[in-house]
């Protein structure tokens, strides 16, 4: 009988522990956390801001660098080596504090992004093997970031592919495996404070057709037709800085993601939210930057703010500029993952401002 009831209490727990702690949800174009709207009654100057999904580009929380001849590019300044575990540990540690400002989402990508910023020269980054296959050490990294953000009510928008490390699959073939495994995966750990981002700019060098403009709403037709307990993923892709997403695309994307790279005027955001609400299938989803490197938060206008007057959810990207020191950037490796650097403290009070901070 004891055994019994042990076994039936570990069921008990094991199944009380599988059960998630943040759930995201869209509703006539708002962003829902656990049933209730983000930022739930909030405005600022008079604009509305429950709904949105305040994000920063943090892709390289389970960063590595499978190259042996590139690795040493990325040692820390203290102990002259690359670590992974310690990438990801300070990630971690960093998360609360984020959300304490007001974050309330972050981009991650199973091949990160450009570790010097912009560019991509020999270093090899990606969950994925060339057939597709998942990496269990990168899946370790992940879990514990997936994890952490479940229990802070965080929504991570975890892309799939960047251009530069795409070219490591061998074909097309290899890249809908590497998205079914990625689906199937995060089904499987019972994940739903996850958005998935097929590609990092899907107009931009990617070597497989698949991944391009004109097929990429393949594979986000593919990953909305999983399913588990009447579950789907929230699904869409990104395109460069300044371009609005085309038809096929916005037809059936679950939200729509723009990049605010190269718009140096703020009206310029307004006028691409509007393009966008414009395009044909457009259906009313919500609007999210989560990649834009213009800063200027100590101005009346800026691209954040001009996202938010148009009710476009903002995302902070930043890298470490030429001679510039560990503290800033977000995409630079090593990153320091803490809010240091006045760019950071910027954007980070300049968020609490406008939602009042969580």
């Amino acid at each position: 009988m004891k055994q019994l009831i042990a076994a039936f209490l570990f069921l008990l727990n094991t199944a009380a522990y599988a059960q998630p702690h943040t759930v995201v949800d869209i509703k006539d174009g708002q962003f829902y956390i656990n049933g209730r709207p983000t930022y739930e009654g909030r405005t600022w100057q008079g604009h509305e801001i429950e709904g949105l999904l305040m994000n920063s580009r943090m892709v390289q929380g389970i960063f590595d660098d499978l190259n042996p001849e590139t690795r040493d590019r990325f040692v820390y300044p203290d102990t002259k080596k690359w670590d992974p575990d310690r990438n990801t540990d300070e990630f971690v540690a960093a998360m609360p504090l984020w959300y304490s400002y007001g974050l309330n989402s972050f981009t991650l990508n199973l091949q990160g992004g450009s570790p010097l910023g912009y560019g991509n020269n020999g270093w090899i980054n990606s969950a994925f093997d060339k057939k597709g296959n998942l990496r269990k050490d990168y899946l370790k990294r992940l879990k514990r970031i997936l994890d952490r953000a479940d229990e802070l009510h965080m929504v991570v928008m975890l892309g799939y592919f960047y251009f530069g490390q795409d070219e490591n699959l061998v074909d097309e073939k290899a890249v809908i495996n590497a998205v079914d495994n990625a689906t199937d995966w995060i089904f499987k750990q019972g994940y739903r404070n996850v958005l998935v981002e097929v590609n990092n700019e899907c107009n931009v060098r990617y070597d497989h057709k698949i991944l391009q403009p004109e097929r990429v709403h393949e594979l986000i037709e593919r990953v909305k037709k999983k399913q588990k307990n009447n579950y789907r993923l929230l699904v869409s892709t990104s395109y460069g800085g300044g371009v609005v997403p085309q038809p096929n695309v916005v037809k059936v994307a679950d939200y729509v993601l723009l990049h605010g790279n190269g718009i140096k005027d703020p009206a310029k955001i307004t006028e691409q939210v509007k393009k966008t609400r414009d395009v044909e299938g457009y259906y009313g989803q919500p609007i999210v930057y989560n990649e834009d490197d213009h800063f200027d938060f100590d101005k009346a206008e800026n691209n954040f703010i001009n996202a938010v007057k148009a009710y476009a959810s903002w995302g902070y990207f930043d890298y470490r500029m030429k001679d510039e020191g560990f503290a800033e950037g977000y995409q630079s490796i090593p990153a320091d993952w803490g809010i240091g650097s006045e760019r950071k403290k910027g954007f980070f009070n300049k968020l609490k401002e406008i939602t009042g901070g969580l």
